[in-house]
């Protein structure tokens, strides 16, 4: 039986933050990016479930969540 499909939440805004170490776009780290297509459905949502904690950003500059300047 095959592993349910799990979406990337990648938006092709594909730029590494020097700062957090987060792609800007997903704010996936670059090992979590690199590992996505070798990683278990549940290790997949799992990453996504973080996503929402992790910091935004706003002309390449993190931001507070909600607080994106738009």
């Amino acid at each position: 039986m095959s592993e349910p499909y799990v979406r990337s939440p990648c938006i092709n805004i594909c730029r590494i933050e020097p700062s957090t170490s987060l792609c800007e776009g997903c704010r996936r780290s670059l090992d979590e990016i690199v590992r996505w297509r070798g990683m278990t459905a549940r290790e997949k949502r799992d990453v996504i479930a973080t996503l929402p904690s992790r910091p935004a950003f706003a002309g390449g500059e993190p931001v507070a969540n909600g607080d994106r300047g738009d």
